[in-house]
């Protein structure tokens, strides 16, 4: 039996996309796994179904990150079914790119509800309730590091999450809980590749030395490395995982 068997994770944002491959391979670790949506019922019950013909246990919870209120409820839940979290993973995130200039104040304020203040949400009822020996892991971006045009408004938030993971990762002294976050390059996923023309993504295929695009399954894996009995020693860290684009 894998040691990981009796610890539950919830994946926010995981109906499709890199939390869906995150939520597939920690199922695969032999973790119980949480789905977390914001609208995609559809999509999050397709991916129960997978998970659980492969032999996992799921539980599927909507909640836009967001609200206080709603992450508060699906913990509730998590515990009520499973007995406790040990796992939280960030991965909840959207993008919308203008230059500083032009940005509006709806893309900046639905970028900061929901990559920074989720997250801030979502860490606090964490810090508050995950069990001993636990695991939190954000998902950041390596725009952080490249800051290339356009990216100000969704790199900034993804910056201060980057900052809640060192500070996290100290408040914890004495839980033996681990604060890490992951930061992808260009991933293939829809969130990357919608809106993109094709010799915008062909030039970011290229930029990393690795010669492609990420795969969600790339990123899954250092998140299952974190999450994992070999990540015990890692805290306070962001792992860039990116093909070496930076």
């Amino acid at each position: 039996m894998s040691e990981n068997s009796n610890k539950v994770a919830i994946i926010t944002g995981a109906s499709r996309g890199i939390g869906a491959a995150i939520a597939e391979r920690l199922a695969g670790d032999g973790f119980t796994i949480v789905i977390n949506y914001a609208g995609k019922s559809s999509e999050a019950a397709a991916l129960a179904a997978r998970i659980e013909q492969g032999g996992g246990r799921t539980l599927t919870a909507q909640a836009d990150v967001g609200d206080p209120a709603a992450i508060g409820r699906m913990f509730d839940a998590a515990e009520a079914a499973f007995g406790g979290v040990d796992v939280l993973v960030n991965n909840a995130g959207i993008m919308r790119l203008a230059p500083l200039s032009e940005v509006n104040d709806a893309v900046i304020d639905s970028q900061i509800a929901v990559n920074l203040r989720g997250v801030i949400n979502t860490l606090r009822e964490a810090a508050r309730r995950l069990r001993s020996g636990g695991r939190i892991i954000n998902l950041s971006s390596s725009v952080v590091g490249l800051y290339p045009p356009t990216y100000a408004v969704y790199a900034a938030t993804k910056a201060g999450v980057e900052a809640m993971t060192h500070v996290l990762a100290k408040e914890l002294r004495g839980r033996n809980i681990t604060v890490n976050a992951v930061a992808p390059g260009p991933t293939a996923t829809a969130l990357f590749l919608d809106g993109k023309p094709q010799e915008v993504i062909e030039h970011l295929t290229n930029l990393a030395p690795l010669e492609r695009l990420g795969q969600p399954q790339d990123i899954a894996a250092a998140v299952s490395f974190l999450a994992g009995p070999d990540g015990a020693w890692v805290n306070g860290q962001v792992l860039r995982a990116n093909g070496g684009i930076i």
